[in-house]
Parts: C-alpha cells; sequence; structure tokens
C-alpha cells in the first residue's frame, strides 16, 4: 500500500513533501523538527486495525502504511517489536489501588526501544543509496544502530560519551561498528557526530537532527494499544533524555485518534533525572524552551543524561497537548526503583529505563488513594549496565549458603 504523506515543521508550521529535503525544516535548521502528517481520512477507509494486528509476525513492519516508505528488501530483518506487555497490582503503596502495566522494551533485539528507530533508519538509509549510516548516543541507540546495520552489511559510525557503558560497548564492537569514544557526555557526541555527516555525506540517524526517528519509535504505542484491547491506561510514565520517546509515544497515539481506533491520547508523564532536567526545569518556567539554561547533566542514568534535549519540541508538546506532566527523581530513587522492580516483577531495567517506576513512586505519593491504570514504559534492559545492582550488594553471604547444600 503506498502511504502519502507530508512534512511538517513544527516551529514556521511550512509543509513540505517527502524527498524534498532532508531531516529538518530548511529555513528553521535544527530548531524545526518535522512532524510526518499522513492523509488519515484516506488511511482510515483502506486499514482495519484487527488485521494489522494479525500480521503480528512481521513486527513492528506490520505497521508500515502508518510508516514512511521502505522496500522490503532495504528493511532489517531482525524482529523489532512485539514485546510483552505485564500486568501487576501492588506496584505502588500510599493506599493507591492503581493497576500497573508494564511494556517491556528491553526484550527488543539489542535490549531497548532504541531498534524501533534504527530499524526505520537504517531502511531509510539504503532507500536514499548512503554507504555509511551515523549516530551520536548515550549507548542504546548506538547499540541499536550498530545491530540493524550489521544485517543489511551497512558500514556504521557511532560517536559516544568516553563513559558509556562496557557492555554497551561490547554489543557496538561486536556488532562490528566503528566506535569514537567522546570527551564529554551526549551533547559533545552529538556535535562530532554533526560534523562528521556534514563533511562525509553519511547519513545521520541522531536524534534532533533526523525528524523520522519519532516515527519508528511511535510503534511501541500502537502495540499498546492492541494488545490493550484499546482501551487505554490514564497514565503512562516515559524516562526522558533526548525526548524523542516520549514525542514519539505522543505521535502514535496522536496517529491512532485520527484513525479514530482510540478515543482518547494518555496523560504522559515524562520523568527526568534531577541531575539532568532540562525538560523538567522548561516545563515549569512557562517561558520559551530556547531561554532555559543548559546544566552539565551528572545523573548516574547514562541513556536520560543529556544538558540539552535535541527533541525538545516534540517532548514538550507531547506533556502539554495529553495534559501531562513532568516529574523529577533523585538517582538514590532510580536504583532504588531498578531494584525493587527487578525484585518484584522479574524486569531488570537499566537506570534510565527505572526512572518510570521512580517517577511513578513519586506520583503515587503526592496522590494518595489513587485509581485507575498507569504503565511503565520500560525502555532498556539492566543487563547493559549491571553496575547499579552490584554496587554495595555483596553476594558473599548467598554463596555461602548456596555451597552448603546438597548437590
Amino acid at each position: 500500500m503506498h502511504t502519502t504523506y507530508s512534512l511538517n515543521c513544527l516551529t514556521c508550521q511550512a509543509t513540505y513533501r517527502p524527498g524534498s529535503i532532508s531531516y529538518c525544516c530548511p529555513a528553521c535548521g535544527e530548531q524545526g523538527a518535522l512532524d510526518t502528517h499522513y492523509d488519515y481520512p484516506a488511511l482510515a477507509t483502506r486499514l482495519d486495525r484487527d488485521a494489522l494486528a494479525a500480521r503480528g509476525a512481521e513486527g513492528m513492519w506490520r505497521f508500515s502504511p502508518l510508516l514512511p516508505q521502505v522496500r522490503e528488501a532495504f528493511r532489517p530483518r531482525l524482529l523489532v517489536g512485539n514485546t510483552p506487555l505485564y500486568r501487576h497490582q501492588g506496584l505502588v503503596e500510599h493506599e493507591s489501588h492503581l493497576t500497573v502495566w508494564i511494556k517491556d522494551e528491553s526484550r527488543q533485539p539489542t535490549g531497548s526501544l532504541k531498534d524501533r528507530a534504527s530499524s526505520l533508519a537504517v531502511g531509510l538509509a539504503l532507500e536514499a543509496g548512503a554507504e555509511v549510516i551515523a549516530v551520536a548516543s548515550t549507548g542504546n541507540a548506538a547499540s541499536a544502530l550498530a545491530g540493524m546495520a550489521a544485517d543489511r552489511r551497512l558500514r556504521s559510525v557511532i560517536y559516544v560519551p568516553r563513559a558509556t557503558p562496557p557492555a554497551k560497548l561490547a554489543q557496538m564492537v561486536g556488532f562490528g561498528a566503528e566506535v569514537r569514544l567522546v570527551d564529554g557526555a551526549y551533547d559533545e557526541a552529538f556535535e562530532h557526530c554533526r560534523q562528521a555527516c556534514d563533511e562525509n555525506g553519511w547519513y545521520n540517524r541522531t536524534t534532533g537532527i533526523n525528524s523520522y526517528m519519532t516515527e519508528g519509535k511511535k510503534t511501541v504505542a500502537f502495540e499498546i494499544a492492541e494488545q490493550m484491547g484499546w482501551q487505554l491506561p490514564e497514565l503512562i510514565f516515559v524516562p526522558v533524555g533526548n525526548g524523542c520517546i516520549l514525542g514519539a509515544v505522543y505521535k502514535g497515539f496522536y496517529d491512532l485518534k485520527q484513525l479514530g481506533w482510540i478515543e482518547r491520547i494518555p496523560r504522559l508523564i515524562g520523568v527526568q533525572a534531577q541531575a539532568s532536567n532540562f525538560m523538567y526545569r522548561a516545563w515549569r518556567s512557562g517561558g520559551p524552551i530556547d531561554a532555559v539554561a543548559r546544566i552539565p547533566p551528572a545523573s548516574r542514568a547514562s541513556s536520560i543524561n543529556v544538558a540539552f534535549p535535541r527533541d525538545r519540541l516534540k517532548a514538550l508538546r507531547a506533556v502539554r497537548a495529553s495534559g501531562g506532566e513532568f516529574i523529577c527523581v533523585s538517582d538514590t530513587q532510580i536504583t532504588d526503583a531498578a531494584r525493587a522492580l527487578a525484585a518484584r516483577t522479574g524486569v531488570l531495567a537499566e537506570a534510565g529505563a527505572a526512572a518510570t517506576y521512580a517517577g511513578l513512586l513519586q506520583w503515587a505519593a503526592q496522590h494518595p488513594a489513587s485509581t485507575g491504570s498507569a504503565l511503565l514504559l520500560i525502555t532498556g534492559s539492566g543487563l547493559k549496565d549491571t553496575s547499579l545492582f552490584i554496587s554495595g550488594h555483596s553476594t558473599e553471604h548467598r554463596a555461602g549458603a548456596a555451597s552448603s547444600q546438597p548437590a
């Protein structure tokens, strides 16, 4: 099915045809993040949501009519999508009666939700005839790109902070990517990658430059709606670093609402680390977003440790348009939440992803006796950085006890 869509600038509202521009609005530069706007009335007459659900073996690509066009020959063959959704009671206290759902994106091929965007990025790069694809990342997007590019034998170049967790670096190297370590944080990696792509003509997968990345990530919202029988929770907690995932979750539900497949968009709660909280401060200020101070990030939650979110416009829109809010949590809250989540549910989340549970616990404490349902979007696996589970915990006693038992 041929998909008709336009590209609309969030800053100047200019409209462009696909293929007429590259990543951003040419008039606004990086300030000109683009929305991909589909012909929803036409799609509504041709698509059936249950028929799409029946094509589950295709993973995220079953939603291809609602994605930028990528021929099947260029799509990575790794199965992206179809991640589990779990229902839990008793994950919050304070007399809360919230039912909690967990969407576990740690089960993706490379262990994070970023596989959704990277699968689309590789397809788009090959459609464009690119021979090299590059990305700046805190780790997960880089691992995801390396894996997807490896499947299609596409050369990938990765720019990540030197302090990137070793497990994530191991993934990148294992998948055959060219890894270039950068002194500083994500923001410095971003600049190095942009310069290299401009100088060498490489395809740039980086969030905040490549507006299409929203489209890959939004498929998680499609799956959530499917798996919940199109009856959505009141609240969805999303970790926020660069802002792209939060913006993408909103965009996915927006698409479904335009098609008439859902009646409302859940309230989106963006969760940031206190030591990396640009979006929280921007939301609280109510003023121009680019007037908010850029403070060097210092959170241990590396995947959401960003000074200046590159998808800030989409992230702020997501919260405001859905009637949601931003929440800040400390690194101690994040660590405690990650350990508690694993022990109570069997879902091992990395620190950035576990921020959603910390955010839920804080929100529930502020809203005692709350009812309804909330969903935690777990965006990455704890196996990507195990230090928070091991730090300060000794296994010596357990090992000794185990050795005293009969074999």
